[in-house]
């Protein structure tokens, strides 16, 4: 069977520090994969709003997810605060990957991820170009 591999760049934008919540955990005692994406997501606006962007509004233009991909690598329990390491990658026309190394407080790899975000216009329901000055601020912090 095929898996899903996510590539970590060696560069940092950000790191956010997220503590798990008891109901954040599934049957099985331990992070659930829905309540991973949540953290992910606001790991996410934390990043953006380094960055002096959200996700309405990042130089002039909204974002849309296109896609998201979660390779799990270990268990996170109650009590853990995951540190998500995250970094623009891949750049293009209209958007962004954007990477997170999941790991918990002693270090160990919880999961890796990746969103592949657009630039979208909302009120035309289109695609937008990536603004320049995002582009810039980006790979100016790579």
């Amino acid at each position: 069977m095929a898996r899903v591999k996510v590539d970590i760049p060696a560069h940092v934008h950000f790191e956010a520090h997220i503590p798990i919540r008891i109901t954040d955990l599934n049957y099985g005692a331990h992070l659930g994969n829905d309540a991973l994406l949540s953290m992910l997501h606001e790991a996410r606006l934390q990043l953006l709003k380094r960055f002096g962007y959200d996700e309405m509004n990042i130089g002039g233009a909204s974002l849309i997810m296109a896609d998201v991909a979660i390779s799990y690598k270990g268990e996170a329990f109650y009590g853990d605060t995951l540190y998500i390491k995250m970094a623009f990658d891949e750049l293009d026309k209209y958007g962004f990957d954007i990477t997170y190394h999941v790991l918990n407080q002693q270090g160990k790899e919880v999961a890796r991820a990746k969103t592949g975000m657009l630039c979208f216009d909302y009120k035309e329901r289109k695609l937008a170009s990536l603004p320049q000055e995002v582009r810039a601020k980006i790979e100016s912090n790579a």
